[in-house]
C-alpha cells in the first residue's frame, strides 16, 4: 500500500496545473514569463491574480490531498508516510509531463505540511513564508529560511525521525531547485535597509 500510495502522490504531484491554466485560459505558456518557472507566480505575471489563486490552490492540493487521504483515510504513518509526503514535491520538481524541468515546489510544499500537520502547521509555515518573503529579498533564501524556522516548530513540538526525513528531503529538493538564487548572497529587503539607516 506505501509503494502504491508513493506513485499516486508523485502523479498527483507531477500535475502542471499552472501550464495547463495558462494554455486553458490565456492560450499561452506561462513559462515564457518572469523566471520561466511553470508555478503560479508566473501564471499571475501572465493572466492576474484570479487565475493564480486558482494555481495556487491546485498546487497546494496536489499536495495536500494524497499525503492527507494516506494519513487520515488509509492510516498510513510513520516511516511509511516518509515517501508518501515526499513524492508530490519530487512529482512537481520533476514532472514527466514536462520532461522532468517541473517548478520550484513552493505550494506544493505547504500543500504537504498540510496533509501531515493539519490546518494548524499549515498557518505556522505559510506564516514562516511570507514573514522571510517580507525580510529576505532573495527568494530562495527566504524559502529556506522559512523552512530552517519550520524545522524549530517540529523539534519544539516533538515531531519524530520520519517527520524529520520529511523535513530534510523537502529542503534538499527545494535548495536545489533554488540553487541559482543561493549562489547569491542574502540580502535584506530595501525597507529594512531604509530602516537601519534612519536609526
Amino acid at each position: 500500500m506505501t509503494a502504491l500510495w508513493t506513485i499516486i502522490s508523485f502523479v498527483s504531484g507531477s500535475l502542471p496545473f499552472s501550464v495547463w491554466i495558462g494554455r486553458l485560459f490565456l492560450q499561452t505558456d506561462i513559462r515564457r514569463y518572469g523566471d520561466h518557472n511553470p508555478g503560479a507566480t508566473n501564471v499571475v505575471r501572465a493572466g492576474g491574480w484570479p487565475l493564480g489563486v486558482l494555481a495556487a490552490v491546485l498546487d497546494i492540493s496536489k499536495g495536500a490531498i494524497p499525503v492527507g487521504l494516506a494519513w487520515y483515510w488509509l492510516g498510513l504513518d510513520g516511516w511509511s508516510l516518509a515517501p508518501i509526503s515526499l513524492a508530490p514535491i519530487l512529482g512537481h520538481a520533476f514532472s514527466p509531463f514536462l520532461k522532468f524541468r517541473g517548478g520550484k515546489a513552493i505550494a506544493v510544499t505547504g500543500g504537504v505540511w498540510l496533509g501531515l500537520l493539519g490546518l494548524q502547521g499549515f498557518g505556522v509555515i505559510l506564516a514562516l513564508f511570507l514573514m522571510w518573503y517580507a525580510l529576505v529579498s532573495v527568494d530562495g533564501w527566504s524559502v529556506l529560511l522559512a523552512l530552517a524556522s519550520l524545522l524549530i516548530y517540529l523539534l519544539l513540538a516533538g515531531y519524530g525521525a520520519p517527520v524529520l526525513v520529511v523535513w530534510l528531503g523537502n529542503s534538499l529538493v527545494i535548495a536545489w531547485k533554488h540553487r541559482d538564487d543561493l549562489a547569491q548572497p542574502p540580502q535584506l529587503r530595501a525597507w529594512l535597509r531604509k530602516a537601519g539607516r534612519l536609526t
